[in-house]
């Protein structure tokens, strides 16, 4: 059975999120993977050092702070590469990442002035992910996502 990794605030079951909320995915075929085990959950964030709460951060660049200027870069850092060992342990299919996160968001991200507002844009993990020649969903793209596990063997 070929695997998933997922950011973990999309598959549940443990507050991971910068605000503690919850924004786990209750799409039936989600749940299906995640019953049959085919699901790795991570959050790069948590993996890299960062607390539960923790202020919500931006990607500027190559830079990765908070609105006051805080550095996060290394704990960023830190978790992509931990996504990257963890798709590569578990020979992962692809990778379903949480959109406008400035970790995993896959073709947007939060603008770091204008409040709540996205751009386009990919975070920190999606980068690494991709260098590492992995292919990242969203989880808008479930059924894209259908339709490579289909056609795996």
């Amino acid at each position: 059975m070929k695997k998933i990794l997922v950011s973990e605030c999309l598959y549940g079951g443990r507050m991971v999120r910068y605000d503690a909320g919850d924004c786990s995915v209750s799409d039936p075929r989600f749940l299906k993977w995640k019953q049959e085990g085919r699901l790795i959950p991570i959050c790069a964030e948590v993996f890299g050092g960062c607390p539960v709460p923790r202020p919500r951060c931006y990607r500027v660049g190559d830079k990765i702070t908070d609105r006051d200027g805080n550095d996060f870069t290394r704990e960023y850092i830190a978790g992509a590469k931990e996504a990257v060992r963890l798709a590569r342990e578990n020979n992962v299919v692809c990778c379903i990442m949480k959109e406008n996160s400035p970790s995993c968001g896959g073709k947007t991200i939060f603008h770091p002035t204008l409040a709540d507002t996205v751009i386009p844009g990919h975070g920190l993990a999606v980068e690494y992910l991709r260098n590492a020649g992995f292919v990242v969903f969203s989880e808008h793209d479930l059924d894209r996502v259908e339709e490579l596990i289909e056609t795996q063997v």
